[in-house]
């Protein structure tokens, strides 16, 4: 079973992934298949070693939307260490704490199992990708080590072993909370259901009306749909009609059988949510596109420029939008737009 799973994946990098033929020859498939087959002799091919063949295959590509994750289940769970970091220099600084009570958020990691930093940064470049050091994803670095030495913020230093806590279930965030009486602070974890920021605008809509100033949290945006904010985007713009093209936003699609059908099967389910017809249409109008051109490569399917017009309200007169190097996908689509808004300021990476 796992060694047909591992064939699908090559599949689809050899085939489906959009870099398939930019990065060909960059993978090492039949190093990780004897791993596979060696493992599977000796009874040792658990869910989690798996995972970690497959995600560590997939490092190859250098692409951080390539990635393969354990679906925590009854049998097996999924854990982490309970707390996250960003590199600064030759240190780890603490930057969220979930479950892991004996460090707190600024205490500063000095080295893992006796190993300073930057050494460890140099060893794990591949699985780190990145070139700049607060873009580095330390989660799966940390998880390889027993111990860390931590500096705690009032300058003592102790030593701790590492544990594996079973990981937190994600619970979406979608809230509005008042500042002062002129600022409210919104928080939006994702952009995956079409319904969330609309109910969260009727819920404060007396609020955003009246109130000089919105900021606006996509730190840690997952992604999703650019449909899940469509009714948010009237009050990041200002007072009447504002036309904006998204010039940057033309895409090629890969137009291959599998992913069409997976394409196909998710805007399936997606379509059931949507209520707007024009939407509907449209996502319609792609999938008949789409369809047309498997088997010819590389197409457009649209070829006219992205654009909305947008009627923007008075209030909130001042909007900042704050950014980071965790916010995604459609998360990256919503700055993008916000950068458009002449009463708007983006903050952040």
């Amino acid at each position: 079973m796992n060694a047909k799973i591992f064939n699908e994946i090559v599949s689809i990098t050899h085939h489906d992934y959009s870099g398939s033929e930019d990065k060909r020859g960059w993978d090492n498939p039949e190093k990780y298949k004897c791993q596979i087959a060696l493992l599977e002799e000796r009874n040792e091919l658990t869910p989690e070693a798996f995972t970690n063949l497959v995600q560590d295959y997939l490092l190859d590509f250098k692409d951080r939307h390539m990635y393969f994750k354990l679906t925590g289940s009854k049998e097996h769970k999924v854990h982490d260490n309970g707390f996250q970091v960003k590199r600064f220099g030759d240190k780890l600084y603490i930057t969220h704490v979930s479950k892991e009570e004996r460090v707190n958020i600024g205490d500063i990691i000095l080295s893992l199992d006796n190993k300073p930093i930057s050494e460890l940064a140099r060893k794990h470049k591949r699985e780190l990708i990145e070139d700049v050091a607060e873009r580095e994803n330390w989660k799966q670095v940390i998880q390889k080590y027993s111990n860390c030495e931590v500096k705690e913020i009032n300058g003592d230093i102790k030593m701790i072993d590492l544990k594996q806590y079973e990981k937190s279930k994600y619970v979406p965030q979608h809230t509005v909370q008042k500042v002062n009486n002129d600022t409210l602070l919104m928080t939006l974890s994702d952009f995956s259901s079409l319904t969330a920021i609309p109910d969260l605008i009727a819920d404060v809509e007396e609020d955003l009306q009246t109130v000089p100033n919105l900021i606006v949290d996509v730190r840690e945006n997952g992604g999703g749909s650019d449909a899940a904010y469509k009714e948010l985007m009237p009050y990041l713009f200002p007072e009447g009609s504002t036309h904006v093209t998204f010039e940057d936003s033309m895409h090629s699609y890969h137009c291959t059988r599998r992913n069409f059908e997976l394409t196909k099967k998710y805007l399936g389910q997606f379509m059931e949510e949507v209520q707007d017809k024009e939407l509907k249409e449209h996502l319609h109008m792609f999938l008949v596109k789409f369809e047309e051109n498997v088997g010819n490569g590389f197409k457009i399917l649209f070829e006219e420029t992205p654009s909305m017009t947008i009627e923007g309200k008075k209030f909130p007169q001042q909007v900042v939008v704050l950014t980071d190097v965790n916010c995604g996908s459609a998360g990256e689509d919503f700055v993008e737009s916000c950068k458009k808004s002449s009463k708007a300021t983006v903050i952040g990476r």
